[in-house]
């Protein structure tokens, strides 16, 4: 069986592991590998990115440039562009992205492109594993067929399977380390090679198998389904609340006293990151196959990427009440990531509402100490806007009085919200982020 020589490799740490894709899944597990002890190889085809890794710079703040310097200098960690790398790794990790197309369909690009890199290299005894997050039957469907032409059978020769990322950027409490681990193989040999590689990183106590890649790969779009519908709700509610006059932050706070039957879910101007925009496309699109409609799901989907435009509704009322037309309005966007204190703007509703104002005629400018510059998408773009491009600018007294409004948009830390407050005219809150603001009140409206 494959599985037991590259097991006791792994249990030996004379095992060599190939990571393909080092953004916010890839680089961090591979550092993680080289914590555990395991010769890690990181593969990508952007070679800026790889030359930051030899001279040990990280462009991620979820990776300490310390460990990932001392892996690299130490020999545990090797960056490389060079696809050639593979024929010595044991085992292969797949990390790149899976975004969707225009038409909402899943776009397996990046994944066919690393899984045909895999095969090239391919040889007896190796285990591939998938972590892209992707619809159920993409391993067996996809990559399977991509591998097995060269020869090499799944389960015989080399071992196959799915192991949902279950990285959450900027979350200190879980981590790799930490975090239980799902792995479906396509044989049960193929489980037990991805539980003994997983295993080393996070004990093997920690790892559930279930009974094939499909379950896997299902696992993840229901852990974040179950997030999109829930955000959903609350968004839903907050528009209910907002024409009944209640404070639906109060009301959440309040239902949170319940020890049981609760989970506290929280509005805000929109849903971003890779997953809980893109996971629903991926599951209603392969739902279609099955004639079967994700009529919840997909209304889930709607109701969140309808929330920037109600947000910039929000903004409107709250100058039109001042007397400001948005058109010509000077607007401070707090925050351009897709959430707090990281470092990653991906599918951010925050770049969908500055778009949106600048479309109405806004004077519109972001801070974010994370983020120094965005771009637009020129093939997003709304009719009207003159702006593709926008940096940070400094967060000032004096930029904070001369804006018509300010919307935060995202709650990162290093926001001093009474400073905020104080030196602005009018805040639009989208995150509740000034709920502890005790002075001048009267300048502050939530969404």
């Amino acid at each position: 069986m494959p599985h037991q020589a590259f097991t006791r490799k792994v249990e030996t740490r004379t095992a060599t592991v190939a990571v393909l894709g080092l953004g916010y899944v890839g680089l961090p597990l591979a550092v993680a590998f080289a914590d555990a002890g395991l010769t890690t190889v990181g593969l990508d085809i952007d070679e800026e990115k790889v030359d930051q890794l030899r001279r040990g710079v990280s462009y991620l703040r979820d990776v300490p440039a310390a460990a990932l310097a001392g892996h690299v200098q130490a020999g545990r960690l090797v960056p490389a562009t060079d696809e050639a790398v593979l024929a010595r790794a044991d085992a292969a990790v797949i990390c790149v992205p899976t975004p969707f197309t225009k038409a909402k369909a899943p776009d397996l690009t990046a994944v066919i492109g690393a899984a045909e890199m895999v095969a090239r290299h391919l040889h007896a005894g190796q285990l591939v594993v998938l972590q892209s997050t992707t619809y159920p039957g993409t391993t067996e469907e996809v990559v399977r067929p991509i591998l097995e032409r060269t020869g090499l059978e799944v389960g015989r020769d080399f071992c196959l399977a799915f192991s949902p990322e279950r990285i959450d950027p900027g979350n200190r409490r879980y981590v790799i380390t930490n975090t239980p681990k799902v792995v479906g193989g396509c044989t049960p040999a193929c489980t037990e090679a991805c539980a003994a590689l997983f295993g080393a990183l996070i004990g093997h106590d920690q790892i559930h198998r279930v009974r094939g890649p499909k379950a896997a790969e299902m696992c993840k779009l229901l852990e974040n389904t179950f997030r999109s519908v829930n955000i959903a709700l609350v968004n839903e509610m907050l528009e209910l609340c907002d024409r009944m006059g209640i404070d639906l932050w109060e009301v959440i706070d309040a239902a949170a006293t319940k020890p049981f039957g609760f989970m506290p879910f929280y509005p805000g101007p929109g849903v971003g990151g890779h997953c809980i925009p893109v996971d629903p496309v991926y599951l209603a699109w392969k739902a279609r196959e099955y004639d079967f409609h994700t009529r919840f799901i997909e209304l889930a989907a709607e109701t969140n990427a309808g929330m920037p435009a109600y947000t910039v509704r929000k903004v409107t009322e709250a100058l039109n009440r001042a007397g400001r037309p948005v058109k010509g309005s000077k607007i401070l966007i707090l925050g351009v990531a897709f959430k707090r204190d990281i470092d990653d703007p991906r599918n951010s509703p925050a770049l969908e509402i500055l778009k949106l104002l600048a479309t109405q005629g806004a004077e519109v400018t972001y801070h974010d100490p994370y983020i120094p510059k965005v771009v637009l998408s020129a093939d997003r773009f709304l009719a009207g806007a003159s702006i593709t491009t926008l940096e940070s600018v400094p967060l000032t007294a004096a930029r904070l009085e001369a804006q018509d409004c300010v919307l935060v948009a995202v709650a990162h830390r290093d926001f001093d919200f009474p400073w905020i407050v104080r030196h602005s005219r009018l805040v639009v809150d989208a995150q509740n982020a000034t709920k502890a603001v005790r002075e001048r009140r009267e300048k502050i409206v939530k969404l």
